[in-house]
């Protein structure tokens, strides 16, 4: 990794006393190392050159913005997701009660309600109307994909005098974030474009974890216990459960850790095939389990298997992400016509949470992290920083150039601890 890739956009020079009170101040060139290895960082004093690191987030003693001419907007953009509105609430408690911004807008329907041309007007968001969203899943300001115009999008801001920004989404609309922050630039403006990461499916590179992901692990859990219970009150029961992963199956092998009752965990990541004699067959394994067992426990993620259906033309969503074909049906109908070929009775309860585990309020300490998530945003944002995505890395919050977090999608090792102890806890 080249240091200079961890570089985050400055607006100017912080002149002007913050008014943060009670709170610890992160020094300006406080860091956090992106490799934990003490070899690795030998080796780079060894070599003389500068430790890869990612800036600190925290509030700073100097800000660039005076919060009394400041006005902030807040979107979100892309699928639910657990917790939304618990990064909307603190958004808005933070930028009012401890900087003392006057004005926060609530755009609706992510970008789209910045484009004038589709009649989308702003909400005013406070402390009266944001104060019980934390218990609502979804998003009170709406979400929607696709693009619009940059041009279009920074001549609202700058009509509206808007200057912080914040932007909850994935890698789209993280993307489309530093759009805005590359054509505020052009223009002059002095706007700080902040993405707070918002991925169910714990993809995002350069973060350790993101928010939702913590929740869709344990409802998933609750409807593998429920799969499970399913799978054992019939004879050759099957419980298979589904659940989102578009490219990453972390959800899947969480969840399949969590709760011990899963026998087979599929993820994009691991490459199966249905019949055969190879080990990486799906069938005849099961096949084989359900004479000895008579039940057994399927966990997958969207994602997986999609080799394994006919080409054809892709289809993609309004963001240009491809729509993946439905595995957990295919597995469904292939694991009957393969036990009917052999006529054996099985009994198969398929649950599809795609929908389910992404629109519930956010659980435990994920609620936590998003507060946390939204208070470094807004002291990132309040100093003068730009185009970059609030991360968290080795214990600490994190300030993530964008254009590194949306390089390419984290994904499983098969190596890793993590893949390790799901084989050792399945079947197959």
């Amino acid at each position: 990794m080249d240091s200079k890739e961890f570089f985050i956009p400055r607006l100017g020079e912080a002149q002007i006393a913050s008014p943060v009170q009670a709170m610890e101040f992160v020094p300006d060139d406080a860091t956090v190392a992106y490799d934990t290895s003490t070899a690795v960082l030998e080796e780079y004093v060894k070599n003389g050159q500068a430790i890869p690191a990612f800036e600190q987030a925290g509030p700073r003693k100097l800000i660039y913005h005076d919060p009394a001419w400041s006005k902030a907007a807040i979107l979100t953009a892309g699928g639910l997701c657990p917790g939304l509105n618990d990064v909307i609430k603190f958004l808005t408690l933070t930028l009012k009660n401890i900087y003392h911004v006057p004005l926060v807008y609530g755009i609706r329907y992510g970008y789209r309600g910045l484009n004038p041309a589709h009649g989308l007007a702003p909400i005013q968001l406070n402390e009266d109307n944001t104060d019980d969203i934390h218990q609502q899943g979804g998003t009170i300001l709406g979400s929607s994909r696709g693009e619009e115009s940059a041009e279009i999008m920074v001549e609202t801001l700058a009509r509206m005098n808007i200057n912080l920004v914040f932007c909850i989404g994935g890698d789209g609309t993280a993307r489309g974030a530093h759009d805005i922050a590359v054509e505020a630039e052009r223009r002059g403006l002095s706007i700080s474009v902040i993405s707070i990461p918002k991925t169910i499916d714990n993809d995002i590179a350069f973060i350790d974890k993101s928010f939702g992901f913590e929740t869709a692990v344990y409802m998933a859990g609750i409807f593998a216990a429920g799969a499970h219970n399913e799978a054992k009150g019939a004879y050759n029961g099957i419980g298979l459960v589904k659940v989102m992963g578009r490219d990453s199956g972390f959800i899947a092998a969480y969840a399949t850790l969590a709760q011990s009752y899963v026998n087979y965990c599929l993820v994009p990541e691991s490459k199966f095939v249905l019949d055969g004699d190879g080990p990486d067959a799906l069938l005849p394994h099961l096949y084989k389990r359900m004479l000895e067992k008579q039940h057994a426990v399927i966990m997958v993620a969207e994602g997986a298997g999609q080799e394994l259906f006919p080409q054809g033309e892709d289809v993609r969503d309004a963001s240009g992400n491809l729509i993946n074909k439905d595995i957990g049906l295919l597995l469904k109908d292939r694991i009957n016509q393969y036990f009917k070929e052999r006529n054996t009775e099985v009994n198969i309860k398929y649950f599809d949470l795609a929908y389910t585990i992404r629109s519930v309020a956010a659980h435990g300490a994920d609620a936590v992290f998003c507060a946390m998530l939204a208070q470094n945003a807004v002291h990132a944002a309040m100093a003068g920083r730009t185009d970059m995505v609030v991360g968290h890395w080795n214990g600490h919050f994190t300030h993530v150039p964008i254009a590194l977090a949306t390089r390419e999608r984290k994904k499983i090792q098969l190596n890793s601890p993590l893949w390790t102890s799901v084989k050792a806890s399945t079947c197959f």
